[in-house]
């Protein structure tokens, strides 16, 4: 199986043996324009020329280094950062590839936060009429998502949202590209795009937002496909592109973050997946219905066919590390770091894993790309508070990351407290190379963390879904528990640290609470907005 990942700065591919999910091979794709930049500091967009090059580079780069054939490849799924989303003609073509002088052409990223006004409006009218599916997503839809993109689209670009005859996730774009099939998984249509019960939100309530968003939803397909499931057939231009066999089995497009719970064949109810990585996404699956208050969402079949999955995220997370390190450490820094042979970052960390426990005397909230649960508000902004004369550079680096492992612990009390209780927290993504910060969770959750055992834990994970969508095991849980790979345990929290990150937990709380409404952050951002103009 191929499995193809595509992420915020490159792609991979990974070739997975079906018999026990042995990786043979991989490769990656820098994306030769990365995020592009927009008219203003909260845009984020891609290029689909980047991800068509992941395809025809990375796929058989992977394949030669596995050492196998192409003709023993029997299927390919790919994941996909997500809401990543364009707007694209009938037939698929990107409105990019006709208008690309124009940002709204664009695929609009993930971390694309520009709409967080339209997300701001759509609430207020969802919460004034009582809408059934707004509490699906903890009382709030996010900025990140396919409405308030869209609704952003038409009220500062009307000709070309009326030119997009398609609003398409990345997720389902790519297996249009490879199948020729136009298809809308189930996952990215429940949490990214308010697909709930059978029905995405009326037509009237769509009218109230602005009268020429009434048809929005006709841009956003219609039957749903299964997760696991056949999209179709590698086309003989996908053929081409990968270098694999035409008319094997393309599996249902998918996000990252929920594929990866299969590649920890973590994907039993109690389990959460927590990707760290630029940003952290976590998911797990329950038995039963719960409102949990600022989730990201609940999709029935949305991770598993069968159960009610749940997500919840935090905005930024490495994205904070390597901001601070781009900006604020000094040169001799740098240069210690050089000399002993290692990454600033590594340098940082051995320097911050020497200090006993609040003794840098600081506390951060971790907002620095907005706060994504449980207030859903990409507004917000970083804190950090305690600094003195004498703080260091490695003290508010160690802030840094215990500021997100605190945003974490809020997250999964606010789950335990509304019944969706998390028996085993299961962490993948790049941050997994950092021993302390997976120790420093470990000790500010007060849980044990087991670790995915493989570092292409999307990718393996798509290459799941394929071994399912090309009818090697019947389900998802059955290929996960066959191909997954999870060390269960690997670390576990020591008590006196423990409590000592109670108290500093307790003062994040504060400033968590005191700062929750952004009053004083909001009023900072506009005076930021007004003097860019």
């Amino acid at each position: 199986m191929v499995g193809v990942d595509y992420g915020t700065l490159s792609g991979r591919a990974v070739v997975v043996r079906v018999r026990d999910g042995a990786e043979l091979g991989s490769a990656v794709h820098e994306y030769a324009q990365g995020v592009i930049s927009g008219p203003t500091p909260d845009w984020a967009l891609q290029s689909p020329d980047d991800w068509r090059d992941v395809l025809r580079i990375a796929v058989p780069k992977a394949v030669e280094t596995a050492g196998v054939a192409p003709s023993e490849v029997i299927g390919i799924a790919t994941d996909f950062t997500a809401c990543t989303i364009l707007p694209a003609l009938a037939d698929g073509t990107p409105l990019s590839d006709r208008y690309p002088d124009r940002p709204h052409a664009w695929p609009k990223l993930w971390k694309h936060h520009a709409a967080q006004s339209h997300a701001d409006r759509i609430n207020t009218l969802a919460a004034e009429r009582g809408e059934p599916w707004l509490p699906r997503y903890g009382g709030k839809i996010s900025s990140e998502w396919a409405f308030a993109k869209g609704l952003q689209l038409l009220e500062e670009d009307p000709e070309l949202y009326a030119l997009a005859d398609r609003w398409i996730e990345a997720a389902d774009w790519i297996i249009w590209e490879l199948s020729g099939v136009e298809t809308r998984n189930v996952c990215t249509a429940g949490y990214k795009a308010i697909h709930q019960d059978g029905a995405y939100p009326s037509e009237e309530f769509l009218a109230a937002l602005n009268p020429e968003f009434a048809g929005f939803t006709a841009k956003l397909g219609s039957e749903l496909a299964p997760l696991g499931g056949r999209a179709g057939s590698l086309s003989a231009k996908g053929a081409e592109w990968t270098g694999l066999p035409e008319g094997i089995a393309v599996a249902v497009g998918n996000v990252d973050a929920h594929v990866t719970a299969a590649a920890a064949d973590a994907v039993r109810p109690g389990q959460m997946v927590a990707i760290m990585g630029t940003s952290t996404c976590l998911v797990m699956n329950g038995e039963n219905l719960a409102e949990v208050p600022g989730m990201c969402g609940v999709v029935r079949d949305g991770i598993v066919p069968g159960l009610w999955g749940y997500e919840a995220g935090q905005s930024a997370v490495g994205d904070i590390f390597a901001w601070f390190v781009d900006n604020y450490v000094p040169a001799s820094y740098v240069a210690d770091a050089a000399e002993a042979g290692v990454s600033v970052h590594e340098h940082l960390t051995s320097l911050a894993a020497g200090q006993a426990v609040g003794a840098h005397g600081l506390v951060a909230l971790d907002w620095f790309g907005g706060n994504r649960s449980v207030l859903v508000d990409h507004d917000l902004s970083g804190v950090v508070v305690g600094q003195t004369l004498s703080t260091k550079p490695e003290e508010v680096y160690r802030a840094l990351l215990e500021s997100t492992a605190f945003g974490c612990r809020v997250i999964v009390e606010t789950f335990e407290a509304s019944g969706v209780p998390v028996d085993e927290l299961v962490v993948a993504g790049g941050l997994l190379k950092n021993a302390f910060l997976m120790q420093t969770y470990a000790d500010v959750l007060r849980k044990p963390l087991s670790v995915i055992d493989s570092d292409q834990g999307p990718a393996l994970g798509s290459a799941i879904h394929a071994a399912v969508a090309a009818g090697a095991y019947p389900d998802i849980p059955s290929a996960a528990a066959a191909m997954g790979k999870r060390i269960a345990d690997a670390y576990t929290p020591d008590p006196e640290r423990a409590a000592a990150y109670d108290r500093l937990y307790a003062e994040y709380r504060v400033l968590h609470d005191h700062f929750a409404d952004g009053a004083v952050l909001h009023r900072l951002r506009a005076i930021r907005n007004e003097a860019s103009k």
